[in-house]
């Protein structure tokens, strides 16, 4: 009898995003990634749209001196779409503790503006909506689901996948 091998199911691509970015990141004094992925969900959208963390600046280390003293916070410099730059000034108190609130400790104490433009991809993907015909199939298809909002949800689901299937998106 030959013996059973262990189920293997595939892992999901942002299980390894992080580990693969991290060591990019620290060059930059990000300790870990999260506060670039998700800058959008700490900021608010609009505020992301205008700007970007470039890199996280820590001062020298005191401690070596007296491993008593405590840790001095970084300066967050941030990247800013020019015409935005004196919003995201006024906003500095709000943003650093929006990030030390992610960050779960004191790590950002100052902000530094960088003016110019974000080198990150334009915007969000924009989808259109889904095509009639494709609408109706996709409705045809969840007509046995009871619970509305699921229905809705996935008649727009399927039918976006069917506009993508006739050559559209």
């Amino acid at each position: 009898m030959t013996p059973r091998r262990k189920a293997s199911f595939p892992k999901p691509l942002a299980d390894f995003v992080g580990a693969a970015v991290d060591p990019v990141l620290a060059k930059q004094g990000f300790g870990q990634s999260s506060l670039i992925l998700h800058w959008d969900d700490i900021v608010g959208q609009r505020l992301a749209e205008c700007c970007e963390p470039i890199k996280l600046q820590w001062p020298p280390r005191a401690r070596e001196r007296d491993p008593r003293a405590p840790i001095e916070p970084a300066t967050l410099i941030l990247r800013v779409i020019g015409a935005m730059a004196l919003e995201v000034q006024h906003m500095a108190p709000q943003i650093v503790e929006r990030v030390n609130a992610h960050l779960g400790w004191r790590a950002v104490g100052r902000l530094a503006i960088r003016q110019g433009p974000l080198e990150r991809a334009a915007g969000p993907l924009r989808i259109g909506p889904p095509d009639p015909e494709a609408l109706e199939e996709a409705g045809r298809a969840t007509l046995g689901i009871e619970d509305e909002g699921l229905r809705q949800a996935l008649t727009l689901l399927g039918a976006r996948a069917l506009r993508g299937r006739a050559g559209g998106a």
